[in-house]
């Protein structure tokens, strides 16, 4: 049984319908409506699972006049579910404003987890996945992306973004420029569908071959974080050195591979580096 005058955050499948929840339908078939990105798609898989109730539109350019209304809608009792075309909503989604709204009002809110392709990407590509950032879609304002760039720019944790296959010939080769054509890459394309893709690569190597091939699909792009930069007069001992291994560890490094890339910056030797990171 729901609780009245909540709302649930429902993952929905990013592709393929078999990794939707048991939980997620019988969720949806209980609240008493569900605020959704685009009504036709929600409809669509709604259909499929033979559930049936009121749907709301619920995104970007309505979202303030038509939150108020859902947020209304919940102080009064009913209950509501929260779902966007794919994935988890409030993730690089306006449903993040919804869920602030009821924070503010007291609303309780409950999430029902789901896919989602940022994780997903991530656990497919091969690179460290201890501490990571999401920075979802670069913006196609120029000034804005040029900030967005610059902000990542020396960012040392891997990063995931999303991109639409219109835009990605344009910013495989922005990303090329700031973090260097060399600069490991997951181009992970189509997430669960049938022609679903995890292409391991370089920056430089991927603008090239789509500059030649035609984007399909939805993209995420998952990119190895910079190097630490060496530090010539602290990071000349042993102790420096472990830190700095251990600065790698925490990006997903094992011992060994974090003690040879500390001796690489400092000269201490490797095996020096490892054996005092043993030791605690």
């Amino acid at each position: 049984m729901l609780e009245k005058g909540a709302l649930y955050v429902v993952g929905t499948p990013i592709g393929n319908l078999g990794d939707f929840s048991p939980r997620a339908r019988e969720v949806l078939g209980e609240v008493d409506f569900i605020a959704a990105e685009d009504t036709r798609v929600t409809r669509g898989l709604l259909t499929h699972f033979d559930i049936h109730k009121p749907l709301i539109s619920f995104f970007e350019h309505n979202k303030v006049d038509r939150g108020e209304r859902i947020l209304a809608r919940l102080a009064g009792g009913e209950s509501a579910a929260l779902v966007s075309d794919a994935g988890m909503p409030a993730i690089s989604d306006p449903g993040e404003t919804l869920v602030a709204g009821c924070a503010e009002r007291g609303i309780p809110v409950y999430v029902v987890p789901g896919p989602t392709a940022v994780v997903s990407a991530l656990a497919v590509s091969g690179l460290p996945t201890g501490r990571f950032t999401f920075e979802g879609f670069l913006s196609v304002n120029k000034r804005s992306r040029r900030e967005h760039l610059a902000a990542v720019e020396g960012e040392e944790r891997t990063m995931v973004f999303y991109e639409a296959p219109h835009k990605l010939r344009r910013t495989l080769g922005d990303f090329a420029k700031t973090f260097g054509q060399d600069r490991r890459v997951a181009v992970v394309r189509e997430l669960t569908k049938v022609h679903e893709e995890v292409w391991r690569t370089t920056l430089g190597e991927a603008a090239a071959r789509y500059r030649e091939q035609e984007p399909r699909g939805e993209y995420v792009l998952v990119i190895a974080g910079a190097q630490p930069a060496p530090r010539e007069e602290e990071a000349q001992g042993p102790e420096e050195a472990v830190e700095i291994a251990r600065g790698w560890m925490e990006k997903g490094f094992s011992a060994s591979e974090a003690a040879k890339e500390a001796a690489k910056a400092t000269g201490v030797r490797k095996g020096e580096i490892y054996k005092l990171l043993m030791e605690g």
